[in-house]
């Protein structure tokens, strides 16, 4: 006699649902932040995240980071974990800013993360926290905003600035002139890359070396 299936005690969450993801390196390694079930919001896969944080790591230590559009955080408190010196997260969306200072707060991060309840392009139309070293650009991909925010962002850069640029696959957002091309990857659903800015020559050996096993390739 066939045995029924017993029913699931809790249902399967829905997709969109609240989630969480982790961080990947440094000494936060695997602590999981919150995704709330917010329109637009769509972490940076780990993946992605991890190659990301890869190429990066020899310019992190010490370094300023902006995090534009921050959403769960991930990518502004993986460059702490990873050896940032202090990161401003701006997040327009006052339910996600609060989770931003909870998580901030939960990592004793308070004397390197500032989290900043703020629309992103006004702000960068009023600089007034200096220049940082690595920015990160992830707009919600129904936004548009790169081009905008690429224009505002100069006042903001340090002169060997770090961009990281992440859109849809189908149509990834350019960098311009602004910017030297490093390294790019995509997934089926997203196209990633890191530049420099052109404040002076950047020679081949600036060029930040692929992870092993990764997809990733120098922007020819």
């Amino acid at each position: 006699m066939k045995r029924k299936r017993p029913a699931r005690s809790t249902p399967a969450p829905a997709r969109g649902a609240p989630g969480a993801v982790r961080i990947v390196g440094g000494h936060w390694r695997g602590t999981r932040l919150p995704v709330a079930d917010a329109e637009g919001l769509r972490p940076t896969p780990d993946r992605v995240r991890e190659t990301l944080f890869n190429w990066l790591q020899p310019v992190l230590p010490g370094a300023r980071v902006l995090d534009l559009f921050a959403g769960s955080g991930a990518l502004g408190l993986e460059a702490l974990s990873r050896g940032a010196r202090e990161a401003l997260l701006v997040e327009r969306d006052p339910g996600l800013a609060e989770q931003l200072r909870r998580a901030v707060e939960r990592l004793d991060a308070g004397a390197s993360a500032t989290v900043l309840q703020a629309d992103a392009l006004a702000l960068l139309r009023a600089p007034l926290h200096g220049r940082f070293d690595v920015v990160f650009l992830d707009p919600p991909f129904a936004a548009g905003a790169w081009t905008q925010a690429l224009q505002l962002l100069p006042p903001w850069l340090a002169d060997d600035a770090w961009l990281y640029l992440e859109g849809p696959a189908a149509t990834p957002p350019e960098a311009g002139p602004e910017w030297a091309p490093h390294r790019e990857g995509r997934t089926r659903d997203v196209h990633y890359s890191l530049h420099r800015r052109r404040g002076r020559a950047v020679a081949p050996a600036d060029t930040l070396a692929p992870s092993p096993g990764s997809d990733d390739k120098p922007i020819a």
